[in-house]
């Protein structure tokens, strides 16, 4: 009966906006500077909070990114029908097909599917499960698992996509050896992906930030970069929590429930989301850890070399300027297709696949990635909404217009400005791209200049960390083959734990402002609130969990 209820309404709205349209008819030839009513007002924030609050609540991700989008396109329309569905698909600054075929975009799309089939090659080729025998020879335990994953997650800083898809597919025969739920192995490919990138000197983040400084500055952008990352607090904590929660078996919120079920051999608690790892094909006898090892090595060499090609790097450009000018999309597509060139010479030399099975591997590569192909596509979508409804502006109006009167408190509030800017558009880069020039406005120079700049880029990081709809985020779920909204749901609380440390650091680097007594501050903070933590949630048992209970997801 609700059911009917439910359905019932949204027939008679949707009538309802047909009739409307065809009252007030618009002239699709003529919208040449149109704009929305609610253009820049806190409306403009409302698509990104439905997708976000159905996400959380249905546990279904599709149709609550769609609902998002839809809102979004009505919103923009003045609920005009004709023009909403123009707007959500062809609109050319946030239309769908705009979005896929967006250069960029698409490269990743299609860098996506090669990382996909590559996983199918070293998995048909016998690669990852050699690995995998080597591995629990020698990682004994659940934390050794979990550790190595952070190492490897750490040393792969050049690009946080690349970081998701390589050590998610690296480590998941690890982890799953040792019952170390898939939500805790996303948790950790996310942590160490954004958080890693954002500090690295040499990533295609640090090229980002370097290119949103503006030129007229008074150091240039990678200078202002490096002097950033003591004050990055929010990067440079979460790495801190992440090696307490390992080795203190610290897990709470939705990530214990299913941490106790992995130590009972359920990885997924609500159903598996690895849709590629399903398929039953005969895999290779012959495989050896090298098929696995060397594959991801030359991905990672022709990654590195194809992105300092796009920034001139062989035509006399040095190392550093190549990577802060290179074109990350273009880059990984150069690397992802000299890596499965050199992986098929590579079997075939070793006899460990036929061609035929190659073929089929690109197939299953390809419906692999097909989930999370979708759901960027998604994602990429509202965030165009979002935009065409100028809420990035009104959040920036907002921050320049209250920045003069709070000074030493600035750093915290651009903070959370720039988390909540990243959480409802689900993009690190636009929202410092947004909020850096503003902050360097209020500080032209000096120290408050860096502290607020790395509580911009923090923040962006954080919302991007938390945000269902960030496209790292999707990655992570897609490289531990995790169900999205388990990822999200389970590491929403360690995100936040770690976001409300930050801000009160950022809180005491506005008055302090010594890069390192306020990062031993932070670092102490950090660690006496997981102690509390512990105190109240407690440990979890030692590696094998005898006497553990399934846990139910409800």
């Amino acid at each position: 009966m609700k059911k009917r209820v439910v359905f019932g309404a949204i027939l008679l709205v949707v009538i309802g906006l047909i009739v409307y349209t065809l009252l007030n008819p618009v002239d699709m030839a003529g919208l040449e500077g149109y704009e929305s009513k609610f253009y820049s007002t806190p409306i403009a924030l409302l698509p990104p909070i439905i997708a976000i609050a159905l996400a959380l609540v249905t546990k279904e991700v599709y149709s609550s990114l769609f609902l998002g989008i839809v809102s979004g396109a009505l919103l923009y329309s003045n609920f005009n029908v004709e023009l909403a569905l123009n707007t959500m698909f062809f609109n050319e600054d946030g239309g769908m097909l705009y979005k896929i075929a967006d250069t960029f975009n698409a490269g990743i799309l299609v860098f996506l599917v090669m990382l996909g089939i590559l996983v199918a090659l070293m998995n048909r080729a016998g690669g990852s499960a050699a690995f995998g025998v080597w591995a629990s020879k020698r990682i004994k335990t659940r934390i050794g698992a979990q550790v190595a994953t952070v190492v490897l997650g750490m040393l792969i800083f050049v690009d946080d996509y690349f970081n998701c898809l390589t050590v998610g597919s690296v480590m998941r025969p690890v982890t799953d050896s040792h019952k170390v739920s898939r939500a805790k192995l996303s948790y950790i490919i996310d942590a160490t992906a954004a958080p890693v990138c954002i500090i690295a000197p040499i990533s295609s983040w640090a090229a980002a930030v370097t290119s949103s400084v503006p030129e007229d500055a008074d150091i240039n952008g990678f200078q202002t970069f490096i002097r950033t990352i003591p004050y990055n607090y929010y990067a440079l904590l979460t790495l801190v929590m992440m090696f307490i929660v390992i080795f203190r078996r610290l897990d709470y919120g939705p990530m214990k429930k299913h941490e106790l079920n992995a130590y009972k051999g359920d990885l997924f608690t609500t159903g598996s989301a690895g849709k590629g790892s399903d398929e039953k094909y005969e895999i290779s006898d012959k495989g050896i850890v090298l098929d696995l090892i060397l594959p991801v090595a030359v991905l990672i060499f022709a990654c590195i070399m194809g992105m300092v090609y796009t920034g001139g790097f062989f035509d006399g450009v040095d190392f550093v300027t190549a990577f802060a000018d290179a074109d990350a999309s273009v880059g990984l597509v150069f690397g992802g297709i000299i890596a499965i060139v050199f992986t098929f010479f590579y079997y075939m030399l070793r006899d460990v696949i036929s061609f035929g099975a190659f073929m089929e591997c690109v197939a299953d590569g390809f419906k692999a990635m097909v989930a999370p192909i979708l759901i960027l596509t998604f994602a990429w979508t509202l965030s165009g909404m979002t935009n065409l409804l100028g809420a990035k502006f009104y959040v920036a109006d907002l921050v320049a217009g209250s920045a003069a009167g709070l000074q030493s408190m600035l750093p915290a509030v651009i903070f959370l400005v720039a988390l909540g800017l990243a959480f409802s558009t689900g993009t690190s880069w636009g929202t410092f791209g947004i909020l850096i020039p503003i902050v360097m406005g209020v500080f032209p120079s000096g120290e408050m200049m860096l502290i607020s700049i790395s509580a911009c880029l923090a923040g962006a990081v954080c919302g991007d960390h938390c945000s269902p709809i960030s496209d790292t985020t999707i990655m992570a779920s897609a490289g531990a083959e995790c169900n999205h909204i388990n990822h999200v749901s389970t590491q929403l609380p360690y995100a936040l734990t770690c976001a409300a440390v930050s801000c009160v650091s950022y809180i005491i680097a506005g008055f302090v402002q010594n890069a390192a007594i306020c990062l031993v501050i932070g670092i102490v903070l950090m660690v006496v609130t997981l102690l509390v933590i512990e105190k109240f949630i407690g440990r979890e048992p030692i590696d094998k969990g005898e006497g553990v209970e399934a846990v139910d997801a409800e």
